[in-house]
């Protein structure tokens, strides 16, 4: 086989798997604390026909090598855990992170997942739990059943005015969880993230104390996928998928030429 025909195709393979995560980065664009996705190239091994520094003669070096690449591989997607924008939500329980952390979740094998979306709900008992899932909080909180409005500080402590009282009353804090490379969490859908050894281990704190974000609530997360950018990243993308599909197409034709003349 052509050398050229297989660099051209892992070239194809790795553009067709920019393809699916820009795809996916659009496809997203609208959810509630998605972090973009960017895909991590990493040249092949190289044929080495002269080494770089080798004698070529008895007192003189060669200053370049002859070394031919053997193509490109996807080794990597990062997420992209930059801010997103904010929006106002009429719903209470909605709130986001200004800055750094994820809120805590229960999930059902009692492991505990880890989001930056704060689009939540109330179950059956008052208990705070993700809008998708119904996933527990973690800590618990629990909405009294005669309240009549909820406040959640900067700091992360649920005040809630219920029927009948004049002051309000505390009924729990929202604690945020931090991690040294946060792009080594394991993504697993539903918005949720899980620790990995590449992530390092969760620090809790306080929101709003020692680098770990501000509670806002009322309002939203959105994503930070920018729909112009990502339609800039698909054209580089498809033209690079044309450029190697060219180079198949032009050793196709010089080999066809070959066998016809010989």
């Amino acid at each position: 086989m052509h050398p050229a025909l297989w660099i051209s195709k892992t070239g194809l393979e790795a553009q067709t798997i920019n393809l699916s995560v820009i795809s996916n980065n659009l496809a997203n664009a609208g959810t509630i604390g998605f972090k973009r996705d960017r895909v991590v190239f990493e040249d092949l091994f190289y044929q080495n026909f002269r080494q770089p520094g080798s004698q070529s003669s008895q007192d003189t070096e060669l200053p370049s090598g002859l070394q031919i690449g053997t193509g490109v591989k996807v080794v990597a997607t990062q997420k992209q855990h930059i801010q997103g924008s904010f929006q106002t939500s009429s719903n209470q329980l909605d709130m986001a992170i200004k800055g750094n952390g994820f809120f805590q979740i229960q999930m059902p094998d009692g492991s505990i997942g880890y989001t930056r979306a704060g689009n939540f709900s109330t179950d059956e008992t008052g208990q705070i739990v993700t809008a998708g899932s119904g996933f527990l909080l973690d800590p618990a909180i629990t909405i009294p059943e005669n309240t009549t409005s909820l406040d959640i500080a900067l700091d992360g402590t649920v005040t809630v005015q219920e029927q009948g009282t004049a002051a309000p009353t505390n009924i729990g804090n929202i604690t945020i969880a931090t991690f040294i490379n946060p792009a080594g969490l394991q993504s697993i859908g539903g918005n949720l993230f899980l620790e990995t050894g590449s992530s390092g281990t969760p620090v809790i704190g306080t929101p709003g104390l020692d680098g770990v974000g501000e509670l806002l609530g009322g309002q939203l997360e959105t994503s930070n996928v920018s729909s112009v950018e990502e339609l800039v990243a698909l054209i580089e993308t498809q033209r690079t998928y044309e450029t190697n599909a060219k180079v198949l197409s032009a050793v196709d034709q010089m080999l066809q030429f070959i066998n016809q003349t010989l």
